[in-house]
This record gives structure tokens, C-alpha cells and sequence, in this order.
């Protein structure tokens, strides 16, 4: 088999993770990075060549191109990817703004033959594809309503970063890593046509939000509250869905740093009393398979074999929106930082 030739945009901590799954990959292999912290072109070890520019990494021989940059230099790499003629897989999110990923999109449009996926890591867990199969099976029955909490303990380190700047982030705690909760309340529950919001960053003063609250409600009244915070002292995930027969609470992420605690889902089913208590059970989750699999799908859809489930542009947008939407609902916050409607 012929390998699909890859290179990376962005060498850190999760470009080099994603090196890993795809050298694993059977019909991948990485061949080039670029990164900041390389001063000039060279050979690394085992022959993979390294820039300091994507831009010079985009005159290498490839099929692939991986984006792991920053948000504000995150829709340019994906945009010039795709207008070389290669296959790009980019992180969330996917820009700094709505109009970012709009601009990426008209490209794709012209490029119909081209395979874009968004890193939407989450909906990857063992314990999303878990909960996804048992509200799938409809023992449980409809979904009443949902809450999370995703949160760490800062939006950056006390030295700054981009994160902490608006021109280069574009958003705080919520387009950085709720994002990742709204994803999974619209995999969940669907699209929202209401929402509500605070938004602040009364504690970190950074002009991006160190705390974000949201009552979104969808079309069948159901509701859902997300609490994305950079003040919780810990890395925190947790998602309660409540349905007609029971409730499913997920609790924790697998992840390689292990910061977020134990991954867990425990199901609570209906009791014949009429006390309230239900019977429940609890499942752990000891692995990460998240990252190989959205390497294999993205591998997939670069073969034909399958089409792109999770992670498509429309997904990228529409999520992108509603982080917006929840921008847009706090007047003061709007106000404050000229917050445009997403929804014209």
C-alpha cells in the first residue's frame, strides 16, 4: 500500500500527538512538520523534514494536511491546504469567528473532491458513543433536558498567551473548550432556537471571557445549561442527561494528562416505587480511543470509504454560531466588545 504523504502546521504538544496516530495509521505516514520553534529548514530524525514556515512546508510532495495553530492563524493554514489541492484535518476551533469559518467553507465549496474535518475530539469518547447507543435504542425514551459543566482552572498561565488576547483567540473558556460541551449538547439534543446568556471576566480581566452561562432551549422545549469556566480551581467534565425513564451522567475525560479524573458513565434507570430512587450502574472507561478514531475516519474519507460522521465544516459552523449566539445574548457583553449577530 502507498501511503498518504502528511504534514503537520503547528509541532507542539498536539501536533506530536496527532504525529503518533497517523504514523499508526496504515495508509498515513507524516513526512513533514512546521513550527515556530524550528529556525530554519532541516532534516530531523528518520528523515522527517521540518520548516519554520507552513508556507514551506505547503511546497512539500503531500496528500494531507494536519492544522494544529493558533485560532487566528488556523483558518489561513486551511485555506491555503485546500487551495494546494490537499486533504485538511484542523483543530477546533475552527477560526476566531463565524466569518472565519464561513471564508474556509467557500473555498471547500470549490474544492469538492477535498476531505476538511474539524477536531471535535469529544464525540469520540468511549463514554459519548456509549450514552449516544442507549438514548439511540429509545429504552430511556426522549430526552427531558440537560446540563454541563467543562471547566479548568485558568484561562492561561499568569505570564499570558494568545489565549488571553481577543485579536489572536477570538473568545475565552467558551470558544476555546466549551466549545466541546456545545457540540455534544447539539449531538445530544439538536439545534437550539433559544438562548440565554451571561458572560464575564470579572476575575482574570483578560478581554476574553473567564466564565460563560447559557439556557439554550430547542424547538421541543427542551433545555439545556452549560456553565463554561476558567475559575473552578481544577480541570472539571461533567454532562447530566435527564430523559423519560432515567438519566445518564457523564462524568471525567481519559485524557493523556489524566487532569480531568476518572472517565465514567452511570446510568440511572426508572424505579417501580414511587420514592424517587433509581437503580443505576456505572461504567469506567480505562482508554482514550478518541484520537485513532478520528484519524481512521478522516483516513476513511480520504480513501472513499466512508464519508466524513463527525467533524464536518457544517458542524464547525453551526457550532461556531451558537458560541456566538451565546455572545450575542448578553447585552452587556455585546455591547462591551461589539459582539455582531451570528444569526444574519
Amino acid at each position: 500500500m502507498i501511503k498518504k504523504k502528511v504534514g503537520i502546521v503547528g509541532y507542539g504538544v498536539v501536533g506530536l500527538r496527532r504525529r503518533h496516530f497517523i504514523d499508526a495509521h496504515p495508509a498515513l505516514t507524516t513526512v513533514a512538520v512546521c513550527d515556530q520553534k524550528f529556525a530554519q529548514e532541516s532534516v530531523a530524525s528518520q528523515g522527517l523534514r521540518v520548516h519554520h514556515d507552513y508556507r514551506e512546508l505547503l511546497n512539500e510532495n503531500l496528500d494531507a494536511l494536519f492544522v494544529c495553530v493558533p485560532n487566528y492563524l488556523a483558518p489561513e493554514a486551511t485555506i491555503a491546504g485546500l487551495e494546494r489541492g490537499l486533504h485538511v484535518f484542523c483543530e477546533k476551533p475552527p477560526g476566531r469567528s463565524v466569518g472565519d469559518i464561513e471564508a474556509v467553507m467557500a473555498v471547500e465549496k470549490r474544492h469538492p473532491g477535498l476531505v476538511l474535518k474539524y477536531g471535535f475530539n469529544h464525540r469520540y469518547h468511549d463514554s459519548v458513543q456509549d450514552a449516544l447507543k442507549i438514548i439511540g435504542s429509545g429504552e430511556f425514551g426522549e430526552i427531558l433536558n440537560m446540563n454541563g459543566v467543562y471547566g479548568k482552572s485558568r484561562v492561561v498561565p499568569f505570564s499570558g498567551g494568545w489565549r488571553a488576547e481577543r485579536k489572536y483567540a477570538g473568545g475565552g473558556i467558551l470558544l476555546d473548550q466549551g466549545i466541546h460541551m456545545l457540540d455534544l449538547m447539539r449531538l445530544f439534543c439538536g439545534e437550539f432556537s433559544e438562548v440565554r446568556s451571561f458572560v464575564t471576566n470579572d476575575f482574570w480581566w483578560h478581554d476574553v471571557e473567564d466564565n460563560a452561562y447559557a439556557l439554550m432551549k430547542d424547538e421541543r422545549g427542551r433545555v439545556a445549561m452549560l456553565h463554561s469556566s476558567a475559575t473552578l480551581w481544577e480541570h472539571h467534565f461533567s454532562l447530566n442527561i435527564f430523559l423519560e425513564k432515567g438519566y445518564l451522567k457523564l462524568s471525567g475525560l481519559m485524557t493523556s494528562s489524566k487532569s480531568y479524573g476518572e472517565e465514567t458513565l452511570r446510568i440511572g434507570r426508572e424505579s417501580e416505587s414511587d420514592n424517587g430512587v433509581l437503580r443505576s450502574e456505572q461504567r469506567k472507561y480505562l482508554d482514550d480511543p478518541s484520537w485513532k478514531r478520528e484519524i481512521d475516519e478522516f483516513a476513511d474519507a480520504i480513501a472513499g470509504k466512508a464519508p466524513i460522521r463527525f467533524g464536518t465544516s457544517t458542524d464547525a459552523l453551526t457550532t461556531m454560531k451558537l458560541v456566538y449566539r451565546i455572545y450575542f445574548a448578553d447585552e452587556s457583553w455585546r455591547e462591551k466588545f461589539n459582539i455582531p449577530n451570528p444569526d444574519r
